[in-house]
């Protein structure tokens, strides 16, 4: 178990999947990391976004720094307790990403890309021993993912996600495979070639520093072979308050780049964390 005297939560914590750690319903809990990076830098600024659907893409370059600030919240509430042999409970949870192009004067410092991700999670504790591990929780979210813009840069879908989520000592690891939904106009075609078709979040904490790896993959090979790599690295500044680092190489890190590969590094400070 984690030491309960840091800042980081097991997954039944996190998760209330034992009685003790039951907060009641509707109320308001951490979700994904909520983080400020006050500088984000990347190798390859989108200018021109294009869809492989000929009907999303811009109509000309914009002029975008090369460096922004990006943000995201996101918290979680419990609205269904102990369903099926009182281990089935039931999640609404909200993640909101933005990218900010706060230093470009010339542009009247716009919002670049927001990403909009309500989701319905349906969660299973359970307690299973595997390979040194346990099996904490497992289960499925129906997920919405849109950026709330207009042709020709909307982009919007729809995914069934399943997780299994299991930790030992200083250790988490999510699994997230998901299945995209149909749409009635597809605005991001092979999507799943290039975000990919899973997730897979491992995180450990060494003193009160937290290491997190976040991999996406297309689980196709040859020129399908894509995917996402992201680094973080969250360490004490006062109280609640972090510092946070975050590397990322590949695709998607947006939705208006989910066919655009680029690498970036940005530092800032967070509240919550993975853990």
């Amino acid at each position: 178990m984690f030491d309960r005297d840091t800042l980081f939560e097991t997954l039944s914590q996190r998760w209330e999947l034992d009685s003790e750690n039951y907060r009641g319903n509707f109320r308001i809990t951490s979700y994904k990391p909520t983080y400020i990076l006050l500088s984000r830098w990347t190798s390859d600024t989108n200018k021109q976004p294009a869809s492989l659907n000929p009907d999303y893409v811009a109509d000309a370059p914009i002029a975008l720094n090369t460096t922004e600030l990006k943000f995201q919240i996101s918290f979680k509430t419990k609205i269904v307790r102990g369903l099926f042999f009182n281990n089935l409970d039931i999640w609404a949870a909200y993640t909101q990403k933005s990218h900010w192009q706060v230093y470009n004067a010339e542009l009247s410092r716009p919002f670049r890309e927001t990403n909009y991700e309500p989701e319905l999670i349906f969660n299973y504790g359970m307690n299973i021993p595997f390979l040194g591990f346990d099996i904490r929780m497992a289960g499925l979210a129906l997920t919405h993912q849109s950026n709330g813009r207009s042709l020709p840069l909307s982009r919007s879908w729809n995914r069934v996600i399943f997780h299994l989520g299991m930790e030992r000592e200083n250790w988490q690891i999510y699994l997230k495979p998901w299945i995209r939904l149909n749409d009635t106009e597809d605005e991001n075609p092979k999507i799943t070639d290039y975000y990919g078709r899973m997730e897979a979040i491992v995180s450990h904490q060494f003193g009160r520093n937290l290491i997190t790896l976040e991999a996406t993959h297309s689980l196709r090979f040859g020129s399908d072979n894509r995917g996402s790599l992201r680094l973080g690295w969250s360490f004490p500044i006062d109280g609640y308050l972090r510092g946070h680092l975050e590397v990322f190489e590949g695709y998607g890190e947006t939705l208006i780049d989910y066919n655009h590969r680029q690498f970036t590094i940005g530092f800032g400070v967070s509240i919550l964390e993975w853990q």
